[in-house]
């Protein structure tokens, strides 16, 4: 996308009632639903001239103008660093995120990040995620190990944008967590906002304050305090897996900020003084599968597990055997 584009449609009878978010990305399909967003916080997209909030209710004969701006130069600096790379062609590529890493850059995360990384590999990746998110799709938290999606073009990045919107795509993490889980299987359905008292964590919400949020559960093994367990998610809700798996009174081990008093960044107590605490949360996104955005092709992508849960699992293993 280059130079100032602007679009015009005039909201028809059966639109009448719509939002405005919801409104632009259908009639402009060039503009993925986050890039609406920004571009009618940012006053770009007018109703009848007039800037409206995302939220406002649309009506039948109002005149919808658009004005793309010129994407902003990215001031991110590529860096040659180590990428798993699991699948790659011109659209897209996929990457086990090592866990550490930063997805893309930020307060305090100017560099060192895995757009710095990808910036380098690819030389260039889609605009529609911003300048300091280019090709970002989705994002993991930092300490969250895994597969990755990213779009080389605007186009790819439309594709997998639709799939996350409409839950197309398939999604499995691998966890260990503090407990025994005694049900081999589950699930979660409970909304998630931003805490009260504290932005930086999400916790579980009325419906009326947080988003829809479903996780589905599977037991793979257990151990003396301790469950290896498999996680789908339906929606993408931040820190998803993490809130849900504390609603269950069963947190990842070595979460710093879901684990409880008790258990927060902490080994199981039969592992106590027997490994080193983990750095972070045991979670890693292992599976995903997906749409090719352009050739339609369906694909599944595993990244294996990172050493530090490999290690922790053999580990517990070694000890149930002699259990």
């Amino acid at each position: 996308m280059t130079g100032v584009q602007s679009h015009q449609f005039i909201v028809n009878d059966t639109e009448q009632g719509q939002r405005l978010d919801a409104f632009v990305p259908v009639r402009c399909s060039t503009l993925s639903r986050n890039a609406c967003l920004r571009l009618i916080k940012q006053g770009q997209i007018t109703v009848d001239n007039q800037i409206k909030k995302p939220a406002y209710t649309l009506k039948a004969g109002q005149t919808i103008c658009i004005v793309v701006p010129e994407p902003e130069t990215s001031d991110i600096l590529p860096q040659d660093m180590d990428l798993d790379i699991l699948f790659e062609d011109k659209d897209i590529v996929v990457v086990n995120k090592a866990p550490g890493l930063v997805v893309h850059p930020g307060p305090g995360h100017g560099h060192n990040t895995l757009v710095n990384a990808l910036l380098y590999h690819c030389k260039d990746l889609s605009g529609i995620g911003g300048v300091q998110r280019p090709g970002i799709v989705h994002r993991l938290d930092k300490d969250t190990s895994g597969v990755i999606l990213i779009a080389k073009n605007d186009l790819a990045h439309l594709g997998l944008a639709h799939q996350f919107a409409n839950r197309t795509m398939d999604k499995m993490y691998l966890a260990l967590a503090h407990g025994v889980i005694k049900e081999d299987t589950g699930k979660v359905d409970l909304p998630i906002g931003r805490h009260p008292s504290d932005r930086k964590r999400m916790h579980v919400s009325t419906p009326a304050r947080g988003r829809e949020a479903l996780s589905l559960w599977k037991v793979r093994e257990r151990f003396q305090d301790a469950t290896f367990v498999e996680v789908a998610i339906k929606t993408g809700r931040t820190h998803q897996i993490r809130v849900h798996l504390a609603a269950l009174h069963h947190p990842a081990i070595g979460d710093p900020v879901y684990g409880g008093r008790k258990k927060r960044g902490r080994l199981p107590a039969s592992l106590q003084g027997k490994l080193p605490v983990p750095e972070r949360q045991m979670l890693h996104a292992h599976i995903i599968q997906f749409n090719h955005p352009v050739s339609g092709e369906r694909l599944t992508c595993t990244a294996s597990l990172p050493k530090d849960m490999a290690d922790l699992l053999s580990v517990l293993r070694e000890q149930q055997k002699k259990n």
